[in-house]
Formats: structure tokens, C-alpha cells, sequence
């Protein structure tokens, strides 16, 4: 062995230059474990510190939801314009092809259809099998101001923990009830809860009032959701308009995969949340990606 032998001393130590002490990109993450940075910089891009997810997890309460009767189909042809895919364990295992390499925020709640009060769940999904799947995430459903809050935010303090032992980040959903305002100062009460109870990052609903302070007073990353279905220009002016301010990417669904050309559209929606394009200028790009989407009609 050289170094026993001492044959030669070619050792440079580099006395003279500091360790690198470079703090993580995403807000309130510095402080987690390698195995945690590491999936959540697969989640959300280390350039640009924001994520595009496409959430296909409708399903579980919502049964064949209208895009994602076929999901093989549908979906699967926009993977690749994502930056992770938010899905159930039982449509990824059937429908998705195990060579994808986008991570997979996986929906670990349920146990509630829509035709019973939503904020009823339970934790869904067994931390072995979110391992068993190489999940980078978990998502659970949060539903302050629900009939069944407390329960709700047990659920996440069980996966936050689970996560926790595994490296696995958690994404707290936030759920509103449809007695609920969708304001600034409810949306900051539940995503401010969400953090402090452990969730590395947050799914709320953007409020054309108040988001920065919502965005500001939540010590993790915000992602909006796209909920129900927009004309693509309103779809793509309120992403813009929630990165501009503070949240750190979006998490849609229906505004994607029930367009009339879903390729097209999360390209664009790309634009706005990657490279801050403006809508208009997003939406000049819809238009002609949209006569060339490859993504079969729904019939």
C-alpha cells in the first residue's frame, strides 16, 4: 500500500480553501438530511427553485374523472414536459411505465368518495410500500376548518414522522371545505399550520388578494393548484401571477389534462413558472403547440 509505504506524499489538502457551507435552494430546507435535499431537488428545479407537477390523484375520491378515464393514454405523453408526477400508488403501478425517470409525489391519504364529507381520511398508503415504489414524496390531505381537521392533521404528523425515518419529504394538501372562504387570511392560517406541523412543502389555492403574505408567512415552499377548470389564459395568468408572488410552482391537473390540447398546455405553463414568461406570450405559445399536440382525443 503507497501510503503505507510512503513512497510518495502527492496528498493536497488545500489548506488554504474553506469548505464549501453552500445553503440549500429551497427555503426552510437547509436543516434536512442528504436524503430529503436529494429528492426534493428532483421535485423541484435547482436552477430555477420551482417545480411543475402534474397531479393525476383525482381518482381516489373522484372515481373516472373526466381526462383521466384512460390515464396509459392521457397522461402518460405529458410526463416528460413535468417536473414530477402526483399520483396514487394503484394508478402508477398500473398505468405508468416503470422507466420514467420523473419523480413521484405519491398521495398517501383517503379513504372518503365525494358522495361522503371529504375531510373524513385516513393515511392510505404503508411508508414500506412509498419506499417499495422509490417515492420522493408523499402527499396528504389537510383539512383545517373541516369537519374532521384534527383528524386530518394526525394524518399528516404520522407520514411526517414516517417520512422522517425514511428520508422522505411530505407535501401537505391543503383541503377547503365548501363552507370556507379561499382567502388570505384562511389560506395563511392553513398553510402556516401545515409547515409547523413538519410538511417540507405546502399545496394551497391562490387568492387574487393577499397570496405574497400567504407565500411569506409559510416557512417552506408554496405550490398553488390549478382546481377546477380555467380558460387556458386565466389558467396561465394566475400561475403567473402566483410565482410572481413568492410561490415556488404549481401543482396542476384538471387545467392540463382537460384541455383541449394538454401538451401544449403544460408547455406553457412551463414557460410562465420556469423562465417567468408572461401569459400572453405563454399563451402565443399554446396556440400553435396546440395544433401539433400528439395526445389522442377522449372519446
Amino acid at each position: 500500500m503507497a501510503d503505507l509505504d510512503n513512497v510518495q506524499d502527492g496528498k493536497n489538502f488545500r489548506v488554504g480553501t474553506p469548505a464549501d457551507s453552500a445553503t440549500f435552494f429551497l427555503k426552510g430546507s437547509n436543516s434536512l438530511d442528504w436524503g430529503m435535499k436529494n429528492r426534493l431537488a428532483q421535485i423541484f428545479n435547482p436552477c430555477t427553485g420551482r417545480t411543475v407537477m402534474l397531479a393525476v390523484d383525482h381518482g381516489y375520491f373522484q372515481g373516472p374523472t373526466t381526462g383521466l378515464e384512460r390515464i396509459d393514454l392521457s397522461i402518460v405523453p405529458l410526463i416528460p414536459y413535468a417536473d414530477a408526477l402526483m399520483i396514487t400508488r394503484g394508478a402508477l403501478r398500473s398505468s405508468i411505465p416503470s422507466d420514467i425517470s420523473k419523480p413521484v409525489v405519491l398521495r398517501s391519504s383517503g379513504g372518503q368518495s365525494i358522495l361522503k364529507e371529504l375531510s373524513n381520511e385516513l393515511v392510505a398508503v404503508d411508508i414500506e410500500d412509498v419506499v417499495r415504489l422509490n417515492a420522493a414524496a408523499m402527499a396528504v390531505q389537510v383539512y383545517i376548518g373541516g369537519e374532521y381537521e384534527h383528524q386530518s392533521i394526525g394524518n399528516l404528523v404520522k407520514v411526517v414522522d414516517a417520512g422522517n425515518r425514511h428520508g422522505i419529504p411530505t407535501l401537505a394538501v391543503t383541503g377547503v371545505g365548501k363552507d370556507l372562504v379561499r382567502d388570505a387570511k384562511y389560506l395563511g392560517l392553513a398553510t402556516r399550520i401545515c409547515a409547523e406541523i413538519g410538511a417540507h412543502f405546502v399545496k394551497t389555492y391562490y387568492c387574487e388578494t393577499g397570496f405574497s403574505r400567504v407565500a411569506a408567512g409559510c416557512a417552506v415552499p408554496v405550490l398553488i393548484a390549478g382546481g377546477k377548470k380555467l380558460p387556458e389564459l386565466d389558467a396561465l395568468n394566475m400561475a403567473y401571477a402566483a410565482i410572481d408572488e413568492g410561490a415556488a410552482g404549481v401543482d396542476m391537473g384538471r387545467n392540463v389534462f382537460q384541455c383541449d390540447a394538454p401538451m401544449a398546455m403544460i408547455q406553457a405553463v412551463r414557460a410562465v413558472v420556469h423562465e417567468h414568461e408572461t401569459p400572453e406570450k405563454a399563451h402565443d405559445l399554446y396556440s400553435p403547440l396546440k395544433n401539433e399536440s400528439t395526445v389522442p382525443a377522449r372519446s
